[in-house]
C-alpha cells in the first residue's frame, strides 16, 4: 500500500515532468526542489513543466538485470539533459541498444513502468525514445 500511496504522490513529475527554475539563477532541475542548491535561496522557486526534449549526456546498456526487468533486457538507461538545462535519468524505449550514441536526440513518451503485487497495480511514468527512430 505505501508503494502505492507514493505512486500517487509522484504523479505530477511521472507525466508531465514538472521540474523548478530558480528565479534568482535561473537554474533549473528535475525533480522539483525547494531550495535552490546553486544560489542557496529559499523560495525562489517556481514550478516549471519541461517540454520532454533533450539529448543523451551518457548512457549504460544493462544486460543483467535484476529480476523484475529480465524480460525486457537488455535495455538502456541514460542520462538526458533536456532543453532547458535539467539532467534526469530515464530508460530509452523502441530502440535497439547498438543504436543509441552520446548526443542522440530524444523525446519524452508516457510507458508502463512496472506492475505491483497481486492485484497488479500497473504505474505508468515516463521514459525516453530516440527522435530519429
Amino acid at each position: 500500500m505505501k508503494d502505492i500511496v507514493r505512486g500517487w504522490r509522484h504523479i505530477p513529475q511521472r507525466y508531465s515532468l514538472i521540474g523548478s527554475k530558480c528565479s534568482q539563477c535561473g537554474t533549473v532541475f528535475f525533480p522539483k526542489r525547494v531550495i535552490c542548491p546553486e544560489c542557496r535561496r529559499k523560495g525562489e522557486l517556481e514550478d516549471l513543466k519541461l517540454k520532454g526534449e533533450g539529448k543523451i549526456h551518457t548512457y549504460s546498456v544493462i544486460h543483467t538485470p535484476t529480476d523484475e526487468f529480465k524480460t525486457i533486457a537488455p535495455y538502456v538507461v541514460a542520462i538526458i539533459e533536456l532543453e532547458e538545462g535539467a539532467k534526469l535519468t530515464s530508460q530509452i524505449v523502441d530502440c535497439n541498444p547498438e543504436d543509441v550514441e552520446i548526443g542522440d536526440e530524444v523525446e519524452m513518451v508516457f510507458r508502463k513502468i512496472k506492475e505491483e503485487g497481486d492485484d497488479g497495480v500497473i504505474s505508468y511514468g515516463y521514459k525516453f525514445k530516440l527522435k530519429n527512430c
